[in-house]
């Protein structure tokens, strides 16, 4: 019954709106957006709206179906997201369905909600726990009180700078790129101002007591270099005690032997690269060899196969891109990167403004303790109005099992976006009608005022020669002349 009821309500009317999905682990947010066309193109709920844009496609002129790439001339349910999130991250993820995607750029600007998870003892070029290793620290001596008492240097509002080996570019050019050849910095690091309106340390893993780890690949001594003098350049200038060219140069002889390294670690990784290469030959799609069957034998070695042996056909939908882009958690079976214990860990919950970057975070706040840190885990449980485990916001995994499922979700949760829409316009218009209202009234006393005040500074009249003093001649209005008669 429910099901019919939504079938009904989407046949007379859009569904278009904004919701939100919590989005899984290691998936990039486009192809969240993917999937969620792959379920909503073929559905009953978004049938009506995937009609209105047929019919306002046949009413384009010849001109603008011509200007149409072949990919944007199939009709799609249409979707966008208000914000991407790190493959490394899940949580909430806004996304704009038919002309709610208008509304998406109001999200990039509100406040959201954070938890990730802290691993102190080591730090990684980009901040996390899928990088590489560059360094190592004591973190023996460390404990939650030091941790809470770092922490209170990333309150409120300051100067936060990206990631500088992974995300940071100048002049279009990695900024390692510039430490590798040995070249000063074009310009100053670039910061941007961020607020945390909310830190709090939340819960702490004590040595020993968490499956948290650092990656096991560490790199070559070169990228160690150069990621080091990357650091320092920004160390430099956030204490302001040399000028950018001054850090950003380094050492003749260590940016000789630095780019002698990185060159042998380039050159043997292409020739690896090309063995690898050599073990993989494809032929032209016009010259594929047949076999005995007449059947062509796939490309690649290594072809999927079913349970009976024959080749899976492949879905041109299962070719995601955006699948599996970050490695999994460690298992607990997996062995530990370290002797004894380990370090601590810790998770912290951060509500700040757009633009903010907690790897970052977690990278300055082990720079503060001097044992180095990375983001082991990521969450975003809110972002404007949208929170996790409500009913704006459905998870993923309601997708696979079905339009009878999702379908009232995403009615409920677009029906709830309209109706706060609706209301906010309405009390947008409201203060000004009342606004009009009180300067009218306002305008009338003044009025009223004006007059009042006119008739008390009305002149008196003088006396004429004809009159004796004293007397005035007061002219009488019809009224009193009538009394007089009477």
């Amino acid at each position: 019954m429910i099901w019919r009821s939504i079938f009904k309500m989407a046949q007379n009317s859009l569904a278009e709106g904004v919701f939100a999905i919590n989005k899984p682990y290691g998936m990039s947010s486009a192809q969240v957006i993917r999937d969620c066309q792959h379920h909503f193109n073929p559905s009953k709920l978004f049938a009506p709206l995937l009609a209105a844009d047929r019919a306002l496609r046949e009413k384009e002129k010849k001109y603008q179906k011509q200007r149409r790439t072949h990919a944007k001339r199939d009709i799609n349910v249409k979707i966008g997201h208000g914000g991407t999130l790190d493959p490394l991250a899940t949580g909430v993820l806004i996304l704009g369905v038919g002309k709610g995607t208008k509304a998406l750029h109001d999200f990039l600007g509100c406040t959201k909600t954070y938890e990730t998870v802290v691993v102190f003892g080591a730090s990684t070029d980009t901040y996390d726990r899928v990088g590489k290793l560059i360094k190592k620290g004591d973190y023996s001596n460390i404990t939650r009180e030091q941790v809470e008492e770092a922490l209170n240097s990333f309150r409120g509002k300051f100067q936060q700078m990206p990631p500088l080996y992974s995300a940071l570019k100048m002049n279009g050019k990695p900024l390692y790129e510039y430490a590798r050849e040995g070249k000063p910095i074009p310009r100053e690091i670039e910061t941007r101002e961020v607020d945390v309106t909310d830190l709090e340390l939340t819960e702490w893993y004590e040595p020993g007591t968490h499956n948290h780890r650092w990656p096991t690949e560490e790199a070559e001594q070169a990228e160690k270099n150069v990621v080091k003098s990357v650091w320092q350049v920004a160390k430099h200038q956030q204490d302001g005690t040399t000028s950018t060219e001054e850090a950003a140069t380094l050492i003749p002889e260590v940016v000789e032997k630095e780019v002698k390294a990185l060159a042998d670690h380039e050159s043997n990784k292409r020739a690896a690269e090309e063995r690898v290469d050599e073990l993989v030959s494809e032929e032209p799609a016009g010259k594929k060899r047949k076999t005995e069957t007449g059947a062509a034998e796939p490309m690649m070695s290594g072809a999927l196969k079913d349970k009976k042996g024959n080749d899976k056909k492949q879905d041109k939908y299962a070719k995601n891109r955006g699948l599996d882009l970050a490695p999994p958690p460690p298992s607990p079976d997996t062995p530990f990167p370290w002797e004894g214990k380990g370090p601590p860990a810790a998770k912290i919950r951060m509500t700040v403004t757009s633009g903010f970057y907690v790897r970052s975070l977690c990278h300055d706040l082990g720079e503060k303790l001097g044992c180095g840190a990375m983001m082991a885990e990521l969450v975003r449980s809110r972002q404007g109005e949208f929170v996790l485990g409500t009913d704006n916001c459905m998870e993923y995994s309601d997708l696979a099992l079905g339009e009878e499922v999702w379908a009232p979700k995403i009615q409920k949760a677009l029906e709830m976006w309209n109706n706060k829409d609706k209301a906010g316009k309405a009390q947008a218009v409201e203060p000004v009608v009342k606004k009009e209202e009180v300067k009218t009234e306002e305008v009338k006393a003044e009025e009223l005022k004006a007059e009042d005040i006119k008739t008390e500074k009305q002149p008196t009249p003088t006396p004429t020669p004809e009159q004796p003093a004293g007397e005035v001649k007061v002219e009488e209005s019809a009224s009193v002349k009538d009394e007089a008669k009477a």
